[in-house]
């Protein structure tokens, strides 16, 4: 396993919650920021303790809505991770902004305190689908946002969500022809999923609306993979989209079982340490997070074989390139391939030399062939 790694940091704050959003999260009410900052190096600090020596290949910053930090306090934490670990000579360092012209204003500053790629939560273009799905910017300013981004940033990324209830094949036609149109390296394009315990999840549940049906889901699907690909933005892995090396690096160490810390509420991590590889998960405790010492903010998980193989598959096969089984061991490698000959004779999966992979008719239904490829394990 190399020891290149990355660093998450959950920002849990946000202007306005979503009704599609389960992360852990709540409404801004004027944190203190600079104990935020100073705890938040303080678990820096005790992960180089417990990992020794690690170059960050990448930090993200997420959330939440990272980008209501202060430029100030983002290069602060920066910075901590590189002094406490070094930073790789080509690190990428992301940051998660949502598009009003509040935070429009501090791209700039961002750009100066080593952020060098931003991710922009565009969702639409459109006044009425922002307003449905709960966002606090308009078509107009998402546009100024994005151009400012272009102009700030190398690299960047747009975020949209699409098959939204009444969408048809046509009307996302148009709509990501727009989107296209604006030339962004990268895209994130989300089918809309009502997850449990939303406001979207209540609305579904008293009738107000219901979600788009999976036959019709799946024509979007297979209509952005042909119209993204042809514009020279191909999908490389189920939802994201890039010209050819403008692909997000912190988002594959995750797909290839990488290891990468996770700092804040409700945050994920997953490091391998000479006790074996753990997982560790921020508690969800926002409000009472700064007077909870180090040990009680993280839950620790020891992943046996099987939780580590199952990983690597479902994080692999969402690529299009696919697992890699060079990652696994030998007798790993010869289990899946034992169990993989039903799924091949059904072209569910394809193995070329030392890749296993999802052809791209089949990519919609990822998830199923996981779980038909884990369970026959």
């Amino acid at each position: 396993m190399s020891l290149e790694s990355g660093l998450y940091i959950h920002w849990p704050f946000c202007a306005r919650i979503c009704p599609y959003c389960d992360f852990t999260i709540t409404r801004s009410r004027d944190e203190d920021t600079a104990r935020w900052v100073a705890e938040y190096v303080l678990d820096l600090e005790k992960f180089r303790e417990r990992m020794g020596a690690r170059q960050l290949a990448s930090i993200y910053f997420g959330g939440g809505t990272p980008s209501l930090l202060p430029a100030s306090a983002v290069g602060q934490l920066i910075e901590a991770a590189d002094r406490l670990f070094g930073l790789t000579p080509k690190a990428e360092i992301t940051l998660e902004a949502n598009p009003t012209d509040a935070e429009i204003s501090h791209f700039a500053g961002f750009r100066s305190a080593g952020v060098n790629r931003l991710s922009l939560g565009v969702q639409s273009f459109d006044d009425a689908q922002l307003s449905f799905l709960g966002r606090n910017h308009g078509g107009a300013e998402a546009r100024r946002a994005v151009d400012v981004a272009a102009s700030t940033f190398e690299a960047y990324t747009l975020d949209f969500i699409y098959a939204l209830p009444d969408e048809d094949l046509a009307a996302w036609e148009a709509r990501l022809n727009d989107i296209l149109t604006v030339g962004a390296p990268h895209l994130s394009l989300y089918q809309l999923t009502v997850e449990p315990e939303t406001a979207f999840a209540k609305a579904v549940g008293r009738g107000d609306w219901q979600p788009m049906p999976d036959e019709r889901a799946a024509g979007l699907y297979a209509l952005t993979q042909s119209m993204t690909a042809s514009a020279g933005c191909p999908g490389y892995e189920i939802s994201n989209h890039a010209r050819p090396g403008a692909e997000a690096k912190h988002n594959s160490l995750y797909w290839r079982g990488a290891d990468w810390i996770g700092i804040g509420p409700g945050s994920h991590g997953r490091l391998t340490l000479d006790s074996g590889r753990v997982a560790i998960a921020g508690r969800p405790a926002i409000r009472e997070w700064l007077d909870i010492p180090y040990k009680e903010r993280y839950d620790e998980e020891r992943l046996d074989e099987e939780a580590q193989l199952i990983e690597l598959l479902a994080g692999g096969l969402r690529q299009s390139v696919g697992l890699d089984l060079n990652l696994l061991k030998e007798e790993q490698t010869a289990s899946v391939l034992s169990v993989t000959s039903a799924l091949r004779d059904d072209g569910m999966l394809r193995q070329e030399s030392d890749r296993l992979m999802i052809p791209e008719d089949h990519r919609l239904i990822t998830d199923y062939i996981i779980s038909r490829l884990v369970g026959a394990l």
